[in-house]
């Protein structure tokens, strides 16, 4: 894939994206919100942050339990993990799965853009199957990371990301924080900060 094709690619995706949560029925954002919205603030497009990477994967993957935003919890298995570097330094995040016949990946993770730029609990990354090179490794691109629905309204239960997935530097690409679209009186509606489709599978709404 050329520079041009990735970057089109993922203009696209966003564009999607923001008509999604603007006006589909299963949008996170409240009702009374859409009509002020005005599309996700996001950081520029940099292909620096887009990596082609071998999952290692655990012989016997270990099931944990994760902690949700209401208090809950959630099951999953310890799948692999990817090693990549950043400026010089190795990072690594550990990739999830539900059930060990799902084709897909969750990546989720924390760095030190939260609570600023970022939504403070973190962003995910969907790796599907369908995205694979054609020698088998998965992609795993920041320019990609959204919030998760829980960001855009508290009625949705999402799972916290897991201590090993914090990483202790800027990733400064994917999705910005969600502070709500500005309302007609110059103020901002009330908000915090799953890409549309597959995305849904981690957040669900939650109900006392």
């Amino acid at each position: 894939m050329t520079d041009d094709s990735w970057r089109t690619a993922l203009l696209q995706h966003r564009e999607q994206k923001d008509r999604f949560l603007a006006a589909d029925q299963h949008s996170p954002i409240p009702p009374d919100q859409r009509k002020y919205f005005d599309g996700l603030d996001y950081f520029d497009p940099d292909p620096a942050l887009r990596f082609e990477l071998t999952l290692e994967q655990y012989d016997d993957p270990e099931t944990i339990t994760i902690g949700t935003t209401t208090d809950g919890e959630r099951d999953y298995l310890v799948w692999g993990t990817f090693e990549f570097e950043i400026d010089g330094a190795a990072y690594s995040l550990d990739a999830y799965r539900t059930t060990p016949e799902e084709d897909r990946l969750w990546v989720p993770f924390r760095d030190e853009t939260n609570t600023e730029e970022t939504y403070g609990a973190g962003r995910y990354l969907d790796l599907e199957a369908a995205d694979r090179t054609d020698d088998g490794r998965w992609v795993l691109d920041f320019n990609y990371a959204y919030n998760p629905f829980c960001a855009y309204s508290p009625q949705y239960e999402c799972p916290l990301v897991p201590m090993e997935n914090w990483l202790e530097m800027r990733i400064e690409a994917g999705e910005m924080d969600y502070e709500g679209p500005e309302s007609s009186g110059g103020s901002r509606a009330h908000g915090h900060g799953h890409r549309h489709e597959h995305e849904h599978s981690h957040d669900h709404e939650h109900t006392d």
